[in-house]
C-alpha cells in the first residue's frame, strides 16, 4: 500500500513531459546520471578511499546485535581496470574494534588475503570476497563489454528508484537502485555463495576536492535478513595510504 501511495504521488507532481523523459531513459543513461551525481570522473577514477566510523553486526538468530564495533575502518586502493565483478580488486584493509579488542580484521594486498588468524587459502578467500564486494563495478559502466538493462522501477524507504541491471563481460550481474530525484545510488544487490546480498545507502553527504557523494549509513542484507549496519563518520578520498597497511603480518 505504501509503495502504491508513493507511485501515485509521483504521478501527481510530475508533468507529462517529465514522465516521458523518465520513461525514455535507458539503463546506461541512468547509470551515467548516477556517475555524475556520485562525483563524475573524480569519483569513477578515484585512486584511494579511507573510511572510519562504527558498525553493528547481527547473528543468524535473535534480534540483539552479536557485536558492536565502536571503531570500524576501511582502506581501499582502487584498480582502475577492475574486471572482477564480485571480488577483491586493488588493495583492501578492514579492521573492527570494540574498545581495545580486535573483533576482526581482513586485508588483501593485491595477491594474498589474510585475517587476524593468518593467510586465507585462495578458494576460501575468493568465496569471502564474492559474498562481500560488488559495488565498485558500477565505476566500469559504459566500458566495452558492459551492458546496462533498465528493469521495473521500485521504491525504498520512500525514495522512488530506477532499477538497472549491470552485466559485465563475463556475464556477472549486479542490480542497482538509483534515486529518481537525486540520482544517488541507494541500493545494490547480487547473488553470492551466501545467498542474495543487497545493501541500502542513506544519509548522504557531499564532499569537495574531489567532489564525492558519500553514504554515511549502509545496511547489508543476506536473503532479506539484516546482517550489519555501518555508520561512516569520516571520509578521505585520494589520500596517501602506507602500502604496508595491506601486507599480511609476519609469521
Amino acid at each position: 500500500m505504501y509503495r502504491l501511495l508513493i507511485m501515485m504521488w509521483m504521478v501527481l507532481i510530475w508533468s507529462p513531459v517529465d514522465l516521458q523523459a523518465q520513461s525514455d531513459l535507458s539503463g546506461s543513461g541512468i547509470l551515467a546520471l548516477a556517475r555524475e551525481a556520485a562525483g563524475g570522473d573524480g569519483w569513477a577514477n578515484a585512486k584511494s578511499l579511507s573510511l572510519s566510523g562504527r558498525a553493528i553486526f547481527y547473528g543468524p538468530e535473535g534480534h540483539e546485535p552479536r557485536s558492536i564495533a565502536d571503531d570500524y575502518r576501511m582502506w581501499r586502493v582502487f584498480d582502475p581496470d577492475r574486471k572482477i565483478f564480485h571480488g577483491a580488486d586493488g588493495k583492501v584493509r578492514i579492521i573492527a574494534r570494540s574498545g581495545a579488542k580486535i573483533l576482526f580484521e581482513v586485508g588483501f594486498d593485491g595477491q594474498t588475503t589474510w585475517t587476524e588468524r593468518g593467510i586465507v587459502p585462495k578458494a576460501e578467500a575468493e568465496k569471502f570476497w564474492a559474498s562481500n564486494f560488488g559495488f565498485g563495478i558500477i565505476r566500469q559502466a559504459g566500458k566495452p563489454g558492459f551492458t546496462a538493462t533498465r528493469l521495473a522501477d521500485d521504491a525504498i524507504a520512500g525514495h522512488a528508484l530506477y532499477m538497472v541491471q549491470l552485466t559485465d563481460p563475463e556475464g556477472g550481474e549486479t542490480l542497482f537502485g538509483i534515486d529518481q530525484q537525486s540520482h544517488a545510488i541507494r541500493m545494490m544487490g547480487f547473488r553470492t555463495p551466501k545467498g542474495w546480498h543487497h545493501r541500502t545507502y542513506d544519509d548522504f553527504v557531499t564532499l569537495e576536492n574531489p567532489r564525492w557523494l558519500q553514504a554515511r549509513h549502509v545496511t547489508l542484507y543476506y536473503d532479506g535478513r539484516k546482517s550489519n549496519e555501518v555508520f561512516w563518520t569520516d571520509t578521505r578520498v585520494n589520500g596517501e595510504i602506507d602500502a604496508g597497511l595491506f601486507e599480511p603480518p609476519a609469521e
